[in-house]
């Protein structure tokens, strides 16, 4: 019977798309009982997905990776190029991983492409709208990751032109990675080249809302040595201002760092003064060189445990309704990353950053097989591609913790800072999210093997892709280097035409580029 019925399948599957969700294991529902209502269970375990990548990449894989780079010793620049960009991405890196070993289908191809559009349009138009202030944008920073990111996609379309992926073509991908790490290495001396003098503020690509706000981040004198020696002499220098903490972030938000680690580690800092602050119930006092009330009590002399670390404890309840609702719908996920991996950021656990990296990386995998699963389920039932999934669904579930930290940095007047993270990270998307699983599998696991992208419209999505990062920088421009209201509307229009156009292409409305679904009753 098993033998027909494959048989059988691959004769289907010769005439129609083939079927991702035979590669997942059996469901607890069959279809019938999914279309009648049991999808919604489905659509509700991806949404808690997203929030278990957010929590363990953000608190337990970030923290393992600065704790390497800090032993690699790496300057600031490579290893927010590298280390710090994986960690903000795991979650696309994944899910490509997912497609390519698992599914051999295109949902980590469309969520990539479709994370690349919603950090472009939708973040910056979120940020230019809710911002609350018009913030002055910086050329550099946007002109020298949209083109070095124009390259990308230029390649990535000369690649999937013929269906297909071969072994140089994944290799180039990621050498042009290689290339991004050497730009961020000598981001300074390009800088001064092409602007024709020296920046006098380091923070967040030079904002001067961010350099008002933040001047005192920026060491008295010049450093050429490790971040970790960077962050003890910013303490020698004011030892009345930060703890090791504090001049930590500080550290991470200046313009060594790769995009996506300036944002969220400049989220995290305004997070913290303002959950310190609401702890105290008025402004942070400072004695001696230390918070004099912690959440309600005097703080134990522990130099290097983070105030936003007690947040997220299983075993501490949050202030405020939102927040303690947040805790509430989180706390199986806490206790059980509290319980199995080992949080580096304190003291105690300091040495074991290795297990911490291997553990939270297990756990990116675990939940990241179980995200795609129920995307592909939810697709399969409902008769939507993987990638119209990937680039709607999937590509908003895992760029929101990105969206958020944009809009408070925004808020803070960090535009740079937010814009530069919506085009730099996706460098790192395309080129290592897609290019490094295609190369595992083309030259390690099979030499000279293919990869086969399935959906002939993602070649026209990719290139929708492409004309959305010029036409927003060409909007930029025109609205002189301005991030407000009127910018954010643009892009938020740019966007819901890209997923008109993407999901009508899908669907054949303008020409014949997919075959028709297997359905199964």
């Amino acid at each position: 019977v098993q033998e027909s019925s494959g048989k059988k399948r691959n004769k289907e599957s010769s005439d129609e798309a083939p079927i991702a969700v035979h590669e997942f294991p059996s469901d607890l529902f069959t279809t019938d009982e999914r279309r009648k209502g049991a999808v919604a269970l489905h659509i509700l375990a991806a949404l808690y997905m997203f929030l278990a990548l957010a929590i363990v990449c953000d608190e337990y894989f970030v923290t393992a990776l600065e704790k390497i780079c800090e032993k690699l010793d790496l300057s600031e620049d490579v290893a927010g190029a590298t280390f710090m960009a994986a960690g903000s991405s795991a979650p696309e890196l994944f899910a490509s991983v997912i497609g390519v070993f698992i599914t051999h289908g295109d949902v980590g191809v469309g969520t990539i492409v479709g994370s690349a559009v919603f950090n472009i349009l939708c973040i910056i138009g979120v940020c230019g709208i809710f911002a609350g202030q018009v913030v002055i944008l910086t050329w550099w920073a946007v002109f020298r990751d949209s083109t070095y990111y124009i390259l990308s996609v230029l390649a990535l379309i000369a690649f999937i032109y013929d269906e297909k992926i071969v072994w140089w073509e994944s290799l180039i991908l990621v050498l042009m990675y290689m290339g991004y790490i050497l730009v961020m290495k000598f981001n300074s001396s390009m800088q001064r080249f092409f602007t024709g003098a020296k920046s006098k503020k380091n923070v967040a690509n030079g904002n001067a809302a961010a350099s008002s706000e933040m001047e005192d981040v920026k060491p008295t004198k010049e450093y050429s040595r490790g971040s970790v020696v960077m962050v003890d002499e910013i303490m020698h220098d004011s030892p009345s201002k930060f703890r090791f903490p504090e001049a930590g972030l500080r550290v991470m938000v200046t313009s060594h760092f790769g995009p996506k680690t300036r944002l969220r580690m400049a989220s995290r800092l305004i997070i913290t003064e303002k959950l310190v602050q609401a702890a105290n119930g008025v402004e942070t006092q400072v004695i001696d060189g230390k918070v004099e009330i912690e959440n309600g009590n005097v703080p134990e002399d522990k130099p290097t445990e983070e105030p936003e670390n007690i947040t997220i404890s299983p075993f501490h309840i949050p202030r405020g309704i939102g927040s303690k609702l947040k805790w509430l719908i989180s706390w199986p996920l806490l206790l059980m990353l509290f319980v199995t991996i080992p949080n580096c950021a304190k003291p105690r656990w300091e040495k074991f950053f290795m297990l911490s990296f291997f553990l939270a990386t297990v756990w990116i995998a675990v939940f990241s097989y179980f995200m795609v699963w129920m995307v592909t389920i939810i697709g399969y039932t409902l008769g939507i591609p993987d990638v119209i999934m990937g680039i709607t669904f999937l590509a908003a579930g895992t760029s929101v913790p990105d969206c958020i930290a944009s809009l408070i940095v925004a808020r803070q007047g960090l535009g740079d800072m937010a814009v530069s993270n919506t085009i730099g990270s996706n460098v790192f998307d395309i080129l290592v999210g897609l290019g490094a699983p295609w190369a595992i599998q083309t030259m390690c696991v099979s030499y000279g093997s293919e990869v086969m992208i399935n959906s002939k419209g993602l070649l026209y999505s990719v290139v929708l892709l492409l004309g959305s990062v010029a036409l927003t920088v060409l909007g930029i421009h025109v609205n002189k280097w301005r991030l407000d209201t009127k910018l954010g509307i643009y892009v938020l229009v740019l966007y819901a035409i890209f997923l008109c156009f993407s999901v009508m292409i899908e669907y054949n409305v303008f020409t014949f580029v997919n075959l028709p679904m297997c359905m199964e009753e």
